[in-house]
């Protein structure tokens, strides 16, 4: 394929359709399940009318459930409304060569309505926002996501057919930075990283996890919207690469009573100027602003913990002595605190360990965002930081369902300044649907239960 690795100019493109190494241009948007739907464009048609007037899709893509049902509640899109069409503008700056899938490349996009501007719903948008807001105050935010994840022997079809039950996990036992343990699965987790690498991202390393087929990928941080954009793009190819070697993977929360699949975020913010502003000559080497930013999280993780766990499942994960948090409370490299402070001078951080797998990561962000300025608009004052275990303190609990999640987020003065009251609605709407869904479903532990015995 020659020398493509990573942002593909639009010349380098042409250069690639006219000598038939791509064919295919995958033109995709971030939907509120933080999932990339689109198109594929012939290369063609996308050189001769996509770059010029972006592509057409039904504005439903941001107003249906996971099952892709149509529902009810939105203001933007409806039966009443005719379900129109929006615009995906491509984002050239994401266009890049696609491994998995041959001779195709793809590029992001900015949702845009047809009359003009944008759609302020969309994930994306909403990042840009809180991004926009940073930058008035002459800062910018730098992320990373880790995303772990469960393998199978099964293909997702036979998942499926099983109704994903009695699947069987890639390791039979708990393979946690075992090089023995992901060496069982090295085909698949060398596909994967070299793929990623190959569509332009940074991979650090991989290493086992706790649960049986457990494995996380990372990747170096960049700024935060290109962190959010590499994040869909893996988890897609991460899926059909283990769809390719006839396996399946989930990045769902908590697919078993076991440990639950993370998506620990970093975050540190840098002057416009790429100056480090988070490291100074206060208490644990932390400036003002730092003491301010963390500050800003704690009193807004629980009333916006939904953009962190926005589906049913994301609360299960929230169980003591699991590595995923139950308390609202910060730490110096205590990973039993919903916040965990890592690194030093340049490379002091805020890992935020609330975010399962299927978190939206342009959602999440956007949320510690908005926490972060609120505590440095505020000049919200730190409290110690806690020591010992988390588990056991009296501190604030993170929400443990989506319904608690949803009416702080509905309440939330800070979500609805930072976001706006037609973001907050339709999220908050997402969430009620999320909720009536599971509300009217019977469960296979309630048949065990009371089949017979009751």
């Amino acid at each position: 394929m020659g020398d493509v690795n990573g942002p593909l100019s639009v010349a380098r493109l042409r250069e690639l359709v006219e000598s038939r190494e791509v064919d295919t241009v995958l033109v995709a948007m971030t939907d509120m399940q933080g999932r990339l739907q689109g198109k594929r464009c012939s290369a063609r048609y996308f050189l001769e009318e996509v770059l010029k007037h972006g592509a057409e899709a039904c504005d439903y893509l941001l107003a249906v459930d996971v099952e892709m049902n149509t529902v009810d509640g939105y203001v933007m899109s409806s039966w009443e409304t005719g379900y129109g069409d929006f615009v995906l503008r491509p984002d050239l700056a994401t266009l890049r060569m696609t491994p998995w899938y041959p001779h195709t490349a793809t590029v992001l996009t900015d949702v845009e309505r047809v009359e003009g501007g944008p759609v302020t719903v969309s994930p994306r948008q909403i990042l840009r926002h809180q991004l926009e807001r940073l930058a008035e105050r002459g800062l910018g935010a730098f992320v990373g996501t880790e995303l772990e994840f469960l393998v199978f022997d099964e293909t997702y079809e036979q998942a499926a057919n099983q109704g994903y039950r009695a699947l069987k996990p890639v390791n039979q036992y708990n393979v946690d930075y075992s090089v023995l343990g992901t060496g069982r699965i090295e085909g698949l987790l060398r596909a994967i990283r070299n793929d990623m690498a190959d569509a332009g991202m940074y991979v650090e390393s991989a290493k086992g996890e706790c649960n049986p087929g457990q494995h996380e990928i990372t990747f170096r941080y960049a700024d935060a919207l290109t962190t959010c954009d590499n994040h869909t793009i893996y988890k897609l190819g991460a899926k059909e690469n283990a769809a390719r070697l006839g396996k399946s993977l989930t990045f769902m929360a908590k697919c078993n009573e076991r440990e639950g699949n993370s998506c620990h975020i970093h975050m540190s913010l840098r002057s416009t100027d790429g100056e480090a502003v988070l490291a100074g000559d206060g208490p644990h080497g932390f400036s003002p602003l730092m003491e301010r930013f963390v500050a800003g999280q704690l009193a807004c993780l629980r009333e916006l913990t939904y953009f962190l766990a926005p589906n049913i499942n994301s609360y299960k994960r929230f169980a003591p002595g699991s590595f995923a948090p139950t308390a609202i409370a910060w730490g110096s490299d205590n990973r039993t605190c919903a916040l965990r402070v890592v690194g030093h001078g340049d490379s002091l951080r805020v890992e935020n360990r609330v975010p399962g797998g299927d978190v939206n990561p342009y959602l999440a962000v956007s949320a510690l965002i908005a926490a972060g300025l609120h505590g440095i608009d505020n000049d919200l004052p730190l409290e110690p930081q806690f020591t010992g275990n988390a588990y056991a303190s009296a501190k604030p609990r993170v929400p443990s369902t989506l319904r608690e999640a949803a009416d702080l987020f509905d309440d939330s003065a800070v979500a609805r300044q930072a976001f706006g009251h037609e973001v907050v609605e339709h999220y908050l709407n997402a969430a009620h649907v999320e909720q009536a869904a599971f509300d009217a479903a019977v469960t296979d532990w309630e048949r065990v239960r009371g089949f017979e015995r009751l």
